[in-house]
């Protein structure tokens, strides 16, 4: 098990800038951002027993945490073309 975070600038270090800009332009992607954060906290303190949770628990927060994942991950594969307007 590990208890490393996974922020998202260490997952996406290439879209670092383009993590910044679509946090900054866009409301829906910064909520999911923002929500992706929160669940990643909830998991990293189970993980490290800060908040010991359940094992069914845990895999429920380990499924949001990849479905938000992926689509941030699909919402800035899908603004890649605009990276070279912000950069």
């Amino acid at each position: 098990m590990s208890s490393t975070p996974h922020h998202l600038a260490e997952e996406f270090p290439e879209y670092a800038t383009l993590l910044r800009a679509l946090r900054d332009r866009d409301g829906h992607f910064h909520r999911i951002c923002g929500e992706y954060e929160e669940v990643n906290h909830t998991v990293h303190k189970a993980e490290t027993d800060i908040e010991p949770c359940d094992d069914l628990r845990m895999i429920a927060l380990r499924k949001k945490r990849m479905a938000l994942k992926d689509e941030i991950f699909g919402m800035l594969t899908r603004a890649e073309p605009l990276a070279d307007e912000i950069g």
